[in-house]
């Protein structure tokens, strides 16, 4: 089973009443489903036999995906893109439209998807927040596709451009700069290919126009 994860400029906001840190868990969907779980589970009175077997079982499952590393997870992603400690425990409708963004990407890289799709994620990003995401994605284990004006980043994270031109699809190796030279290549040489070619029409119709002067 292959998972994604879109993060667009204008991307939805989760619902106000949802915690800051609560909504990055909410990127692994099943460890925050457990988490919730497994709280309501304790926050029983009348805890009964078949709630500790659940219990014992919820735990087993959390353990086993890292969740008692989940919060300091979170934390660290929030951190890197600038959502300092003192807005963790915040709810979501309390932030701004700059900060909502940088938490719902933070929700997306803490879901580790197989497949994560940016579109123009530095746009809300100071210089610091940047640098941070860079370094993260030069790590990432999965596939990320970033769609971004953003030449000098995109230089420092991808290693491979695919470009839409007409209904054509090509795929250039390297970053942005490597495609952008590799461009430059083909249009002279295509220019050059036309050039010729000129040149050649234009002697085929001086031939032509020469042996209809014999006759």
């Amino acid at each position: 089973e292959i998972s994604a994860c879109l993060v667009g400029s204008e991307m939805c906001i989760r619902d106000s009443e949802y915690t800051v840190l609560d909504t990055v868990i909410m990127g692994n969907a099943r460890l925050y489903q457990i988490m919730k779980e497994k709280e309501a589970i304790y926050m029983k009175e009348d805890f009964t036999d078949e709630d500790g077997i659940k219990a014992a079982e919820l735990e087993g499952e959390f353990a086993t995906m890292n969740g008692w590393e989940a919060e300091s997870d979170a934390e660290s992603l929030l951190n890197g893109l600038g959502i300092g400690p003192e807005f963790h425990y915040s709810q979501m409708g309390n932030l701004l439209g700059a900060q909502k963004v940088k938490v719902l990407l933070a929700q997306a890289l803490f879901g580790n998807p197989d497949i994560l799709l940016l579109d123009e994620p530095t746009n809300h990003l100071d210089m610091e927040s940047i640098a941070w995401l860079e370094t993260y994605l030069r790590n990432y284990s999965g596939a990320v596709i970033i769609v971004a004006h953003d030449r000098y980043f995109l230089d420092r994270v991808v290693t491979k451009i695919i470009e839409l031109d007409m209904g054509h699809c090509t795929v250039f190796s390297g970053n942005y700069s490597a495609y952008s030279d590799k461009k430059a290549m083909l249009r002279d040489a295509a220019i050059r290919a036309y050039l010729n070619q000129q040149q050649e029409i234009r002697h085929q119709e001086e031939v032509i126009t020469k042996l209809r002067s014999f006759n």
